[in-house]
C-alpha cells in the first residue's frame, strides 16, 4: 500500500540564505541551446561530457544551467496548458547590466515578449529556442518598492516600460 505524508504547518520557515542552485533543462538540440546560453545570454561552457548534457555559469561557478536532450532530443516545445515551468530568471547586478543583456538580446534577433516593470524588478520576457520562456531582470532598490495598505509588499505589478529608457542607460 503506498501511504503519503499528511500535509503539516510548519512554523520556522527556510533558512533566509536559501536560493536556487541552478536549473536543468530538457532541450531537443543540445547544440542549439548551448549557442543560444553561450552567445545570446554570455554563459560559459563548464563541461560537455559525451556531447549529451551541458553544463553552463557565470563566472566559473560549478553550473547555473545544465542542458540535456536525454528524453527529448528532437522534441517538440513544451505544450501550453499543461504543467510545467512558466520561466526561468536570470537576475542582474545592475540596471545598467540588464540593459546590456537587453542589447545583445536585440543584437541576436530574440523576440521579446514584454518588458515589465514589477516595482520589485524590471524585466525583460523571451523565449529560448525550445519555447522555454525566459526572464532577465535586475532587483530596483528598495526605496523603490510598492508596498499596498495593509503593509505587506506589492510584487503583483505589472507596468510595461520601454526598452529604450533601459538602453539610455548605456549612453555615456
Amino acid at each position: 500500500m503506498h501511504e503519503t505524508a499528511s500535509p503539516t504547518t510548519t512554523t520556522t520557515p527556510v533558512h533566509p540564505a536559501v536560493r536556487p542552485g541552478h536549473i536543468h533543462l530538457r532541450v531537443s538540440d543540445l547544440e542549439r541551446s548551448m549557442a543560444f546560453y553561450r552567445d545570446v545570454l554570455g554563459f560559459e561552457l563548464i563541461q560537455n561530457p559525451q556531447g549529451t548534457v551541458a553544463f553552463m555559469s557565470a563566472g566559473g561557478y560549478h553550473h547555473h544551467i545544465a542542458l540535456n536532450t536525454w528524453e527529448s532530443l528532437g522534441g517538440p516545445p513544451p505544450a501550453a496548458g499543461h504543467a510545467g515551468i512558466h520561466h526561468i530568471a536570470f537576475t542582474y547586478p545592475s540596471r545598467r547590466d540588464l540593459a546590456i543583456a537587453y542589447k545583445r538580446l536585440l543584437d541576436h534577433g530574440v523576440t521579446i515578449t514584454s518588458l515589465l516593470d514589477h516595482g520589485v524588478t524590471e524585466a525583460i520576457y523571451f523565449k529560448d529556442p525550445d519555447g522555454i520562456g525566459v526572464e532577465i531582470s535586475w532587483d530596483c532598490p528598495e526605496e523603490r518598492w510598492d508596498y499596498l495598505d495593509d503593509g505587506t509588499l506589492n510584487v503583483a505589478l505589472s507596468i510595461p516600460f520601454d526598452g529604450a529608457s533601459l538602453l539610455a542607460e548605456l549612453d555615456g
